[in-house]
């Protein structure tokens, strides 16, 4: 049986069985969408967030596009993962937050806009107040920056996915490490788009879950149609101690858009994974994601269905 391992104990973690007869790996909370753009004044829509357990219950970061189409990135809080309090305030600009503890801090990172394009920030807080931003990790462009929850051979690994100022070229995930979150180096290439139905391009999803195999990695793969684009949830199994190395990778989604709140919206045809609460009693997962740009949903898996379905249909031979 699969392990997670130097995870966290989440007793109230969101949950609910698998209905019978599904066959996959990954299955939906039936109350989707559980974050709409009612959820906070003036938004436009609320997707592509963050979600971590916090106190006696859990803390967000909120990709919020408003309704002068800003993209702007609040906080929020909630007993049970589920129904949550959104702050207006503003704690920084741009999109797609990532967000987990390492050590006794939290670290966020997410798309940073500036004039000449998009960087990954990244800022640490201890209470969710105050933050301090640290430098700018990538430069000048660059989107999915998905730091790990511990320091591996003594520094911080960060994935991300290099691109140009437009949306689609560059399509690959890379890792960089740091020993101090100001100098970014060691550059090595991590995997590529090989499927169809991530072919135009795939970039790394929730903080990393390290189990006693290696550390699972769920992505977003993006298929170019006749229609545009289709956002799907992938996984893989990345080394333990050399994150660039990949162990084990499903040749095939995990969860595709198929229900009218990923179908239809903002843009239409997204699954687009950010967040993963993980519980290493029991080895279930909570995994957020964006919904056709327009909301925030749930689904769950375990980390036995989610390992197995990789080494079922492992591209890695």
């Amino acid at each position: 049986m699969a392990k997670i391992i130097n995870g966290d104990s989440i007793q109230n973690l969101p949950w609910q069985d698998k209905p019978e007869g599904y066959q996959y790996p990954v299955w939906r909370y039936n109350a989707n969408p559980i974050i709409t753009r009612d959820n906070l004044y003036m938004a436009n829509s609320i997707f592509n967030s963050a979600v971590v357990p916090y106190g006696d219950g859990f803390v967000g970061v909120f990709r919020c596009d408003m309704r002068t189409r800003d993209h702007e990135i609040v906080t929020g809080y909630s007993k049970d993962a589920i129904h949550w309090e959104l702050d207006n305030k503003v704690i920084f600009r741009g999109y797609d937050p990532r967000l987990c503890k390492i050590e006794d801090r939290y670290y966020l990172s997410w798309v940073k806009l500036t004039p000449n394009g998009t960087v990954i920030g990244i800022a640490s807080t201890a209470d969710f107040k105050t933050w301090t931003e640290h430098e700018e990790a990538t430069y000048p462009v660059a989107r999915n920056g998905v730091l790990f929850p511990r320091k591996i051979n003594n520094e911080y690994q960060l994935l991300v996915r290099p691109c140009d100022r437009g949306h689609t070229p560059y399509g690959d995930i890379f890792l960089q490490s740091s020993p101090d979150l100001t100098f970014w180096g060691k550059y090595r290439f991590v995997m590529k788009p090989v499927k169809n139905w991530e072919m135009t391009k795939i970039g790394a999803g929730p903080t990393p879950i390290e189990i006693d195999e290696g550390w699972l990695l769920f992505y977003h793969g993006v298929l170019t149609s006749c229609n545009g684009f289709t956002y799907s949830m992938g996984a893989a199994i990345l080394d333990r101690d050399d994150p660039s190395k990949v162990l084990h990778r499903a040749d095939s989604f995990l969860l595709a858009p198929h229900e009218l709140y990923e179908t239809v919206g903002d843009v239409p045809n997204v699954v687009f994974p950010c967040a993963a609460l993980a519980d290493q009693d029991t080895g279930r997962i909570a995994i957020y994601y964006g919904a056709a740009d327009t909301t925030v949903a749930l689904a769950f898996t375990t980390v036995d269905e989610v390992v197995k379905y990789i080494k079922d249909n492992d591209l890695i031979k």
